[in-house]
Formats: structure tokens, C-alpha cells, sequence
């Protein structure tokens, strides 16, 4: 089956931030996500879940485990299970990227303070 942004799960996540389960799986999740301008996710980490985030379009900062990383288009970085991290857009531009995670990160999260 062909998978887009169209015919995909959406959700919305944040401050107006989509998301688009393209993969559902639990042993594998690829989710397209759109953060708007000056947005950012709670900072968190997932107990079995590595990610992989790459960036389709605009930038971002990651914060992983008290180290920010600025990601541009066609970059990206690993998350390992344990490590606590956040994605922020600081940016006056929408980002769009895909998070890849093993296995699925649902009902996986832990959320910090």
C-alpha cells in the first residue's frame, strides 16, 4: 500500500505540530511530522524506543541527553532508548522530518520536567 500524508493516521501533537503514522507496526514506527514556527515537544525519553530523526525540510535543534544539535534538510541523528531528549523549531519556517523508531515508541514515553 502506498503511504502519504493524505492517506496516513494524522494526529496532532504539541502546539499545533502534526504527525502521520506512515508505519504503525510495533516492532517499527515512521512518522511524518510537521512542527510550525517557535514550537517544540516536552522533553522526554522512551524506555525500549531508538529513534531516528531526519530532517525532510527547514532546521531544527535536538537536545539529547543536555547537548543541543542544530539538523538541517537531509540531516539527521539517533536517539538511543534511556537518553532524554527534545526537538525544538526556533525558526520563523515550518520543519517537516521523519521520526523512525525500534520498536514503536507508543505508550513507550516518559515525560520530564
Amino acid at each position: 500500500m502506498i503511504r502519504n500524508k493524505e492517506t496516513a493516521e494524522h494526529y496532532i501533537w504539541g502546539a499545533g505540530c502534526d504527525g502521520w503514522k506512515l508505519v504503525n507496526d510495533p516492532s517499527l514506527s515512521i512518522i511524518y511530522e510537521k512542527m510550525p514556527p517557535s514550537t517544540c515537544e516536552s522533553r522526554h525519553y522512551h524506555e525500549q524506543a531508538r529513534q531516528f530523526f531526519f530532517i525532510l525540510s527547514g532546521a531544527v535543534e535536538l537536545e539529547v541527553d543536555g547537548v543541543t544539535y542544530s539538523l538541517s534538510q537531509q540531516e539527521g541523528m539517533e536517539v538511543h532508548a534511556g537518553t532524554p531528549h527534545q526537538i525544538f523549531n526556533r525558526t520563523e519556517e515550518d520543519a517537516e522530518f521523519l521520526v523512525i523508531s525500534s520498536p514503536r515508541s507508543a505508550g513507550d514515553r516518559v515525560e520530564l520536567t
